[in-house]
């Protein structure tokens, strides 16, 4: 390899080999770089467009951003099929092979231990919105015909506030109870802030973005539970995404925040939340940039979700 290293993720030895046409960022193949027992999956790419400077213009790009990130998330996809991957964050380049192998040696023990935790589980997303038309429905009941006084205008939106109060309270009571149920069945949950619509596209005001890590033997279960739960609550949506790779419990937040990685220091290279709107999540976040090979490793402080709903 001539170019940057283009690191998607760090797994154990792999029990069976990658897809052959297996392509990833920039349509580059993705290899496999084995150091001290644990595994880093790779691309070469171009500096021209993942030096420190190409990224910074990059990254405002979201067309750019969207493609990259869709690779990026067909390498986890595939990794997922033969192994228990742990997925890197959008972006996190290497100068050489010896700058990622230095990324291992950093996060070793962080690795193993993320490993180990995850082995066998995977991510799903729920998301709970509150459907447009409910929204409106206040609107659409009021009485008809023009206010007969300034105090009757009044009054009626009075009414129409109280009616869109009462939906979000609805909406908000069943989101917390559906979160409690899944993550009484799950290991662990996240919750993640609520999707932009003007990022991500869905129709309707999201009320529940969470993620639950379940054992992959128990997701049939996990499936069912949720499926029961969709007509519960008229006028809101429930939607299930996965399974996914692990994004959201990568790190150590068990323990405190994962790192991000600086200029000067390799971070943990753990994914943000899942993989479910990568447009959205790479348009949020900031950064990028190079590490500089076994001198001084530095991952790149980039975009954290990759996953493109994926989430």
């Amino acid at each position: 390899m001539t170019g940057l290293r283009y690191v998607y993720a760090v797994c154990r030895p792999l029990g069976a080999p990658l897809q052959a046409q297996l392509t990833g960022v920039a349509g580059a193949p993705a290899k496999p770089l084995a150091h001290h027992g644990l595994v880093a999956v790779v691309s070469e790419v171009p500096e021209r467009d993942f030096s420190e400077e190409a990224l910074r213009a990059r990254l405002e790009d979201l067309d750019w951003l969207a493609a990259t990130a869709r690779a990026h998330q067909g390498v986890i996809d595939a990794l997922t099929v033969v192994t228990t991957p742990l997925p890197l964050r959008l972006a996190t380049v290497f100068r050489d092979d010896s700058g990622v192998r230095a990324m291992i040696e950093s996060r070793e023990e962080h690795f193993r231990r993320a490993l180990e935790r995850l082995q066998g589980r995977v991510e799903w997303g729920v998301k709970v919105y509150l459907e447009p038309e409910r929204r409106e429905e206040a609107a659409v009941s009021a009485p008809a015909g023009r206010p007969a006084s300034g105090r009757d205008y009044l009054r009626r939106r009075r009414q129409e506030t109280r009616a869109h109060e009462d939906q979000w309270e609805r909406a908000e009571t069943f989101a917390t109870r559906l979160h409690a149920r899944l993550s009484a069945f799950a290991e662990e949950s996240r919750l993640h802030a609520p999707q932009n619509p003007a990022l991500s596209g869905a129709a309707g005001r999201n009320v529940l973005n969470a993620a639950y890590l379940v054992p992959r033997t128990h997701s049939e279960e996990f499936v069912e539970l949720v499926d029961r739960t969709k007509d519960d609550a008229p006028g809101l949506r429930v939607e299930l995404t996965g399974p996914w790779a692990a994004y959201s419990f990568a790190g150590e937040s068990a323990e405190g925040d994962p790192g991000e990685g600086t200029a000067e220091n390799p971070g943990e290279g753990t994914a943000g939340n899942p993989g479910e709107g990568a447009e959205r999540d790479a348009g949020e976040s900031g950064g990028g940039g190079v590490g500089e090979g076994a001198a001084g490793p530095r991952a790149a402080t980039a975009p954290p979700s990759p996953r493109g709903e994926r989430a």
